[in-house]
């Protein structure tokens, strides 16, 4: 196997078609967005540049499990405090890593401050020397996650 394989960049395998949303959108419009593109991660920006990202799990749990309307803002349910991206010149094997370390199944991709695309684990799967590191990697989020389901 060569070395260049081995090597592949998050910029080789990054979905570069985003979905976004901006600080004007409401809760209502990020789930009609994640229905009309069947996505459950959406980044938000403030023109090109990465401020926060909003997942299914985040509306449900800080938006509608809240009791929050649709026309909550999206600063209401995004995560901004813990968001975690990479630098395009990352290799698919440092993101994975990433990513079960973070317990995260995708990685928005940022370069000079501006957001060019988002990995998925699933990205990571396709590649064949890694479908196993993504395997793990997705075990290892998975795990976590049953684990806390049932407690308090």
């Amino acid at each position: 196997m060569s070395t260049t394989t081995t090597l592949k960049t998050v910029k080789d395998i990054m979905e570069t078609e985003i979905v976004t949303v901006t600080l004007k959108d409401n809760i209502y419009e990020i789930a009609l967005k994640m229905k009309q593109h069947d996505i459950g991660f959406i980044p938000v920006v403030e023109g090109n540049q990465l401020i926060g990202v909003v997942t299914d799990r985040d509306l449900v749990v800080r938006g509608y499990a809240e009791k929050h309307s649709g026309s909550t803002a999206v600063k209401e349910v995004m995560s901004d405090q813990t968001v975690v991206s990479v630098p395009s010149t990352m290799t698919v094997d440092e993101a994975a890593k990433l990513m079960a370390k973070n317990q995260i199944r995708r990685l928005p991709v940022v370069e000079n401050n501006q957001l060019i695309g988002v990995v998925a684990i699933g990205d990571l799967a396709v590649r064949s020397k890694l479908e196993e590191e993504a395997g793990h990697a997705l075990s290892e989020i998975s795990e976590k996650h049953k684990q806390s389901i049932g407690t308090n």
